[in-house]
């Protein structure tokens, strides 16, 4: 069993809800989730010595509300689902087709079939391959994510989504029939004064995001793939891994400050998304100035399982990349 800290001394009665993990790990199984991550995150993860693995209880509202929204939306679909539909306007004719978890060899033309929290398997390369999507209806595949408004803005996670669904629908191809996920997203941080004046920015704190899954070929063809690298790498020293990448390493645009005088680099008199808009102001300025390029910031390192051992976290650190 995981081992957590509280040295924020939060009050017993929610550190205990904070401690409790409810995912039901498996040995000896590759989940669908582990497939997704970066191959370096995937094999140094397991390298990091357990005193340095401990995470506080502090940091892991986010993920902990995440669970109990799953929770909350499974009790309601299993125990009060005619109800709420009922209050929705669906007609009674409608609610009485709805069929919760049932064999899908047994589904009738007219019912619609439901499906939540369902685990699956199978075995690819020697490999047992698992997976337990949130929720299927009427043949999509749907996930509740409960995130920041950033995911949404920079798509940060689109491919982990698609990726993600193609693998339950790969796992489960009797019951997700449908070419696409449903990305259903819960903003722990919306504004919604934002909302009316930023055309990026999410118009409303819960909302759908449809995504196109690969097909089960291509989705087999990643599986097999990363598998194979997992076998490559999975006793290599940590020079020999591959670095995360760009897209892992969730890296922001890098950006341009410019200054008008030199002498007072304190604060930038002007900040720019491309560089030659940056040096058409310095020419218009007559060339007085300076620029200087920021690299993009990642922000996938801080929520990296790696990260006390990972020697690429350390050089982007360095590089002024990471923001600790």
């Amino acid at each position: 069993m995981r081992k957590y800290l509280n040295g924020s001394d939060i009050s017993l009665s929610m550190a205990v809800f904070l401690a409790y993990d409810g995912y039901d790990y498996e040995d000896n199984t590759v989940s669908a989730t582990a497939l997704l991550k970066p191959i370096r995150q995937l094999i140094l993860a397991s390298r990091v010595p357990p005193s340095q693995a401990l995470v506080d209880v502090s940091g892991l509202v986010k993920s902990r509300m995440g669970s109990a929204i799953h929770d909350a939306i499974e009790k309601v679909w299993l125990n009060h689902k005619d109800a709420a539909m009922d209050a929705l306007g669906f007609p009674e004719r409608v609610i009485k087709r709805i069929r919760v978890n049932p064999d899908p060899d047994t589904v009738a033309e007219d019912e619609i079939p439901v499906y939540l929290e369902q685990r699956s398997y199978r075995t690819i390369m020697g490999y047992k391959i698992s997976g337990k999507f949130d929720f299927v209806g009427d043949g999509f595949v749907e996930d509740f994510k409960f995130t920041g408004t950033f995911t949404y803005i920079n798509g940060t996670k689109d491919k982990d989504n698609q990726l993600q669904g193609s693998i339950y629908r790969w796992l489960n191809p009797k019951i997700v029939t449908q070419d696409e996920i449903k990305v259903n997203m819960t903003f722990w941080d919306f504004q919604p004064a934002r909302a009316m004046t930023d055309p990026k920015y999410p118009p409303q704190q819960t909302l759908t995001k449809r995504i196109p899954l690969l097909s089960l070929d291509e989705t087999e063809a990643f599986i097999r793939n990363k598998l194979t690298l997992i076998q490559k790498y999975e006793n290599a020293p940590q020079e020999e891994l591959p670095l995360c990448t760009d897209d892992e390493l969730w890296r922001k645009a890098p950006h341009w400050k410019y200054y008008k005088n030199p002498e007072k680099m304190s604060r930038s008199t002007k900040n720019f998304d491309s560089r030659q808009e940056a040096y058409t102001r310095l020419a218009t300025d007559g060339g007085k100035g300076t620029v200087v390029e920021h690299p993009g910031e990642v922000m996938a390192c801080k929520y990296c399982p790696a990260f006390p051992i990972c020697t690429q976290k350390d050089d982007l650190i360095a590089a002024g990349s990471l923001n600790i």
